[in-house]
């Protein structure tokens, strides 16, 4: 069998479509999270410090922002987060969602913020 890759997601800009926030980091640390959200469940409103992406593994999750903006992402899609952005998810279809997401931030910094 040969090696197979396939590209993802690739870009410089978040889902909102403003361009990523430039980082610079001193002591640089990644986290991978695999997330899962029961149907109809909503997470709490938060925010992140640091650059994360998100892979749609399985559901429909549908992104709120503080000043009402939402989308709706579904399996295979990416979502690239808003940095320091007031937003929950909720699961608004009818399977379980699974999302394996990425944090680049320096090291010991907390993931997310509660409000």
């Amino acid at each position: 069998m040969t090696a197979r890759k396939e590209m993802l997601a690739q870009t410089n800009a978040v889902w909102n479509g403003d361009k990523l926030t430039p980082v610079k980091l001193e002591n640089p640390e990644i986290s991978l999270l695999k997330i899962s959200l029961p149907v109809g469940e909503k997470l709490p409103m938060h925010k992140h410090p640091m650059i994360n992406v998100a892979y749609m593994l399985k559901g429909q999750l549908t992104v709120h922002t503080e000043d009402g903006t939402q989308k709706t992402f579904c399996a295979g899609e990416p979502i690239v987060e808003v940095i320091d952005t007031w937003h929950y998810g909720e699961n608004t279809g009818d399977e379980p969602v699974e999302m394996v997401v990425t944090y680049v931030g320096e090291k010991g910094m907390s993931l997310s913020e509660n409000k």
